[in-house]
């Protein structure tokens, strides 16, 4: 009887270890972050390549496989002027469309999508759709069958099931919409009401988006078909998707190219892109995102930079956000980036959801990538990068025309807050990892 119950208890015992086993791996792997804490330059210059230094780009396209061409042109289609000319592009389309989105939810916008679509598949155009599973959870089935209907290609990426319940936080954040190879748009944007107006009241998100032309564009459908082969099985190929004369590189132009982020374990090409791009900076960096949670090793390297004389700002959400968690815990790094001299800023109108940077006035992003552990880590994300003067100072006079609508945080007030919102604010940041 002793050995059965000993047997029983050491049955017990065994099962428990191993159903701990697995939570911590579990919390572990939902909890990971990234590891490059510095960039350390070895060599006669003294530093990171300056932005306009070819080994920059070198570095870049090896650390991230960013393939920065020339031939493109791109210019900003923000707020809801990016679905004045998305419905445009769309219909002008005579081969392929291929579309994949985020967040989407019932409303005129996904209404004016499917029936874009809907009415192009009709005329012949292959017409490829791809929604991630838990950002489009809020739209009806019948919704994506009525566009199968009409003759529309719709994949599911990442479904939800008991058997991939260890990847449920692996999320695909991209954007993207191609027009015959030819026309490309990326950016914070996704289907739903929130993105009409001009992100200037309290219901309307101030978001920024890129549409260009160009070689850069095969780069954004190398992004979808990533996507489409994980749900569907197909690996798209072949002129038709990707025209030769797309991949033309003529002279002039701007030099820009699409990076698409995929998570790894270790070091990710989305960290690495950042690290390098804050580490390069000479003069200026100006960040705005919407989702503003750096871990310790990126304060340091935007502290660093502010310590080399470069001019930081960052632009990020008031509390007019849909996350508040986040708003918070991001909060928390507000007073270490004060102190070493960084500027900081709060959009108040409305909900900002851009996610820009600008690095000495030339070179930058415009995409679906936050300043969070989730996009540096686990999700894929989209961005359409660019080295060029004149872009980059249209960026920084958006930049400069959202400081006039936003609160700049100071150090003595910011200082002198509740207790209690450092209470909140620490405890936000014991979620950071997850945010």
């Amino acid at each position: 009887m002793r050995k059965m119950l000993r047997a029983k208890r050491l049955g017990v015992v065994l099962g428990l270890l191993i159903l701990g086993s697995f939570a911590l791996v579990g919390v572990l792997s939902i909890t990971r972050g990234t590891p490059v804490r510095a960039v350390v330059a070895v060599g006669k210059a003294g530093g990171p390549p300056a932005i306009t230094d070819s080994l920059f780009s070198r570095m870049t396209e090896l650390y991230t496989g960013l393939n920065m061409t020339p031939g493109n042109s791109a210019e900003l289609v923000n707020n809801g002027e990016v679905y004045k000319r998305l419905w445009v592009d769309l219909r002008t389309a005579k081969h392929t469309i291929t579309v994949q989105m985020y967040f989407s939810q019932p409303g005129a916008v996904a209404d004016t999508m499917a029936v874009v679509l809907k009415e192009m598949a009709k005329k012949g155009v292959r017409v490829l759709f791809v929604l991630d599973a838990f950002g489009s959870m809020n739209l009806k089935k019948s919704w994506a069958d009525s566009l199968t209907a009409a003759g529309v290609e719709v994949g599911l990426l990442r479904q939800l099931h008991w058997y991939s319940i260890h990847n449920a936080t692996d999320r695909s954040h991209v954007r993207v919409v191609v027009v015959d190879g030819e026309v490309g748009y990326t950016g914070g944007f996704g289907l739903a009401d929130y993105w009409l107006g001009d992100g200037k009241h309290t219901d309307q998100w101030r978001d920024s988006n890129a549409r260009f032309e160009g070689p850069a564009v095969m780069g954004l459908q190398a992004a979808f078909a990533s996507a489409w082969a994980e749900c569907t099985g197909e690996l798209i190929a072949g002129d038709t998707f990707f025209p030769k004369k797309a991949f033309t590189t003529a002279d002039g132009g701007m030099q820009a190219g699409v990076f698409f982020a995929s998570p790894t374990a270790g070091s990710t090409p989305a960290e690495r892109f950042i690290a390098l791009s804050i580490a390069s900076a000479k003069r200026t960096l100006y960040v705005t995102n919407s989702y503003f949670v750096p871990d310790d090793d990126f304060r340091n390297l935007l502290i660093s930079a502010r310590k080399r004389g470069v001019d930081v700002r960052i632009l990020t959400v008031s509390k007019e956000t849909d996350v508040k968690t986040t708003w918070w815990a991001g909060r928390s790094s507000y007073e270490q980036l004060l102190t070493a001299g960084i500027r900081i800023y709060e959009y108040q109108p409305a909900m900002m959801h851009s996610k820009t940077f600008v690095v000495d006035g030339m070179w930058g992003s415009v995409g679906s990538m936050n300043f969070d552990n989730r996009s540096l880590a686990f999700n894929n994300e989209s961005s359409f990068v660019f080295l060029d003067a004149p872009f980059g100072a249209k960026m920084d006079s958006v930049f400069a025309d959202d400081l006039t609508r936003s609160r700049e945080i100071v150090l003595a007030e910011f200082v002198t807050r509740p207790w209690y919102k450092h209470v909140i604010e620490n405890g936000a940041a014991l979620l950071s990892r997850l945010l």
